[in-house]
C-alpha cells in the first residue's frame, strides 16, 4: 500500500508505570478523540495509542485538535503515550494495533477498542489472583474481559448510567436490556460462554474456541505474535490476531467479575460489508498459512507432542487436508 510515516511518542506520558502494569493498547481516529480522553481519565493507567492522521489538507486540523486534547485533560498528559501514523490509507487496523503494542512500555497489554467503557477495575482483580498473574508472567495465557452491548442503541449512549459491578449488570441482563457484544454474530464472542460467566466466581478457561472469536484480552507483550497487516478494513482483522495468539500456545482465561460495555457508535455499514467480504476470503487463506507455519515450527522445535501444540493440533485439524500434510512433515 505504500509507506506510512510512524512518529512514536509524539506525546509521551509524564508518569512511568510499573513493568507489571497493564497498558491499554488501542487505536483512534479523529472522530473518537473525546472517547480517548474519557478512557485516560477512567483508567488512570498507562495507555499506548496509535493515532491515524490523513496526509492531506485535514492533517493540521487533526493535530490542532490533538494538542487541544492534551491541553484540556491532565490525565492525557499523565498517562497516554501517543504515536502518529501519517499516510493516505484508512483503516489499517492491524498495522495501527502493532504500533500501539510495539511502543507500550509495560510487560502486559490489553488490546482494546476505544469505544468500550471500563466498568470495573480488572487490574485489581488480576493482582488479587496469583494464578492468573502467573499465567500472564509465563506467557501461556491471555485474560478475557467479557464485553457487553445494550440491546437498544440509545441505552448505550450515556456511559455515566452504565453498571459499575456484576450485580448491577446482572439486573439489566435479566431485564433483557443488555447482552453479549454483537449477539447477532455469536461466533465473535460466544466462546466466552456468557451463561457460564453469569454464575461464575472463579476464572475459567475457554474450551469452545472458534476461529472467529475476538474478545478483548490482556496478554504478555514479549513473545506474543503480531497482528497480520495484510488485513485492511473491517472484518476478520482482530480475529486473525487472536487466532495466531491462540495457535502460538496461548490459552484464553475469563475474568469472572469484570466486564466492558460498548458505547454506542454508528458505523458506515456499506463500507464495512464490502471489506468484510474481501477479508473473509483472505482469512480462509491466512488460517491455512498460519496453521502450516506453526505446525512446521513446533515439529522442528520438538514441541509437536507437547501441550504447547495442543491448540494447533486441535484447531488446525478442522482445515481439510491439514492432518495429511502434518503426517508427511512429522514422519
Amino acid at each position: 500500500m505504500g509507506p506510512s510515516k510512524v512518529i512514536p511518542y509524539y506525546f509521551k506520558a509524564e508518569e512511568s508505570a510499573d513493568p507489571e502494569e497493564v497498558t491499554i493498547a488501542t487505536l483512534v481516529t479523529h472522530n473518537r478523540f473525546k472517547v480517548l480522553s474519557r478512557l485516560a481519565t477512567r483508567y488512570k493507567g498507562p495507555v499506548s495509542v496509535a493515532i491515524h492522521v490523513n496526509d492531506d489538507a485535514s492533517k493540521q486540523v487533526i493535530l490542532t485538535d490533538l494538542h487541544r486534547l492534551y491541553d484540556e485533560n491532565p490525565d492525557m498528559r499523565r498517562y497516554v503515550d501517543l504515536h502518529l501514523v501519517v499516510d493516505k490509507f484508512d483503516r489499517q487496523f492491524n498495522m495501527w494495533r502493532n504500533v500501539a503494542k510495539f511502543f507500550a512500555r509495560t510487560d502486559y497489554i490489553m488490546m482494546l477498542d476505544v469505544d468500550f467503557h471500563l466498568c470495573t477495575d480488572f487490574r485489581k482483580s488480576l493482582k488479587a489472583n496469583p494464578q492468573l498473574m502467573e499465567v500472564l508472567r509465563s506467557g501461556t495465557g491471555a485474560i478475557v474481559v467479557p464485553a457487553f452491548e445494550y440491546i437498544h442503541e440509545e441505552d448505550g449512549e450515556d456511559w455515566r448510567k452504565f453498571p459499575k459491578n456484576k450485580d448491577q449488570l446482572m439486573e439489566i441482563v435479566q431485564a433483557d436490556k443488555i447482552d453479549m457484544f454483537h449477539r447477532s454474530w455469536k461466533r465473535g464472542h460466544g466462546s466466552t460462554d456468557y451463561s457460564r460467566w453469569y454464575g461464575s466466581s472463579e476464572p475459567y478457561k475457554v474450551v469452545d474456541y472458534n476461529y472467529s472469536y475476538e474478545p478483548y484480552v490482556i496478554f504478555k507483550k514479549e513473545g506474543s505474535p503480531w497482528c497480520e497487516e495484510r488485513f485492511i478494513g473491517y472484518g476478520a482483522n482482530k480475529a486473525a490476531c487472536l487466532y495466531e495468539i491462540y495457535l502460538a500456545g496461548i490459552d484464553y482465561w475469563v475474568l469472572p467479575d469484570d466486564f466492558l460495555i460498548h458505547q454506542t457508535h454508528h458505523y458506515p455499514e456499506e463500507t464495512r460489508a464490502k471489506e468484510r467480504k474481501y477479508n473473509k476470503k483472505l482469512y480462509d487463506y491466512f488460517r491455512e498459512e498460519v496453521c502450516l507455519r506453526y505446525s512446521r515450527t513446533m515439529i522442528s522445535a520438538g514441541l509437536w507432542d507437547t501441550s504447547r501444540a495442543d491448540n494447533v493440533r486441535r484447531e488446525c485439524a478442522k482445515i481439510k487436508g491439514f492432518n495429511d500434510v502434518v503426517e508427511r512433515m512429522h514422519g
